[in-house]
């Protein structure tokens, strides 16, 4: 593996242990972050904070950007002025969840500067960070995808090319992001029924979790929904954003999506309950609000 320069860009709950694997693989890692306890930490594991997007940039031979959105994405590469400070032929790898639409028009102007461009979502949360088990979806080039692949799979170990042009690999996470939006909201509606009958629902986790109607979400989250303030791994507002961009695909391809829509109306819900900020699970409260236990 040749040895790289990487501005690292968006060092929350996901992208800190992203960064540490990139360093642990012997590649020089320069973060940026408005979290000052981000860089600190960065700092502590082996990286160098930079100040400045421009700053962790200068020169470097890949930029990712983990990030929330596409606007903050746009905002680091084209506000900041990362874009124009990474070596001529640098590679952009866009691992944020965004619209097909705002992947592809980024992916434009990265590559009308000369640079490469990686539509590069991923999935796999905190834990996949940690472990560099997450699922890259990635589009672009395949000689692009063939020069980045021993990065990407530092991050990933499940790297899936999807398609050769960007907007591919945000089509393919905003898939994944439907079956999971729903699946959380059917856990959520399932569980909350079988509180409203009286049921242990302990016992129907036990159940279903481990028969035909069990599903990774019901398991993973169902038992956060029994918490009464659950550790926060992905917040109800991800969701809401999320869906959102799953409906707007819908509407761009002519496509009727009735189960998404309904789900992002709960996560909506609970969103408006306040609790927004809230680990996901908690979407489970809006059913509660609106048919409590008696």
């Amino acid at each position: 593996m040749t040895m790289t320069t990487i501005c690292f860009a968006g060092l929350g709950a996901m992208g800190r242990p992203m960064a540490a694997n990139l360093v642990k693989a012997g590649h020089t890692v320069r973060g940026t972050d408005l979290n000052p306890a981000a860089l600190a930490w960065l700092k502590e594991h082996g990286g160098e904070p930079c100040t400045s997007a421009k700053e962790a940039a200068a020169g470097a031979d890949m930029l990712v950007l983990m990030v929330v959105n596409a606007d903050q994405a746009e905002a680091v590469l084209f506000e900041a002025g990362a874009l124009e400070a990474l070596a001529p032929d640098a590679t952009v790898v866009l691992c944020a969840t965004c619209a097909p639409a705002r992947a592809a028009a980024i992916g434009a102007k990265v590559e009308e500067s000369q640079r490469r461009f990686i539509d590069a979502p991923v999935s796999g949360g905190v834990v996949g960070a940690e472990a560099g088990t997450l699922t890259i979806m990635a589009s672009g080039p395949a000689a692009v995808l063939d020069a980045a692949e021993s990065v990407l799979t530092v991050m990933g170990s499940r790297l899936f090319r999807v398609g050769e042009k960007a907007g591919d690999g945000a089509m393919v996470k905003t898939i994944n992001q439907l079956l999971c939006g729903v699946h959380i909201a059917a856990a959520a509606e399932a569980l909350a029924l079988g509180e409203r009958a009286g049921l242990d629902p302990k016992v129907l986790l036990e159940i279903y979790g481990s028969s035909a109607a069990g599903s990774w979400m019901l398991n993973n989250r169902g038992p956060r929904m029994l918490m009464e303030d659950p550790p926060v791994t992905s917040a109800v507002d991800i969701f809401v954003k999320d869906l959102g961009i799953v409906l707007d695909a819908g509407h761009a391809t002519r496509a009727p999506l009735f189960l998404a829509a309904a789900a992002h109306q709960l996560f909506l819900a609970a969103s408006g309950m306040g609790l927004g900020k809230a680990d996901d699970a908690l979407v489970i409260e809006a059913y509660r609000a609106m048919a409590p236990k008696s």
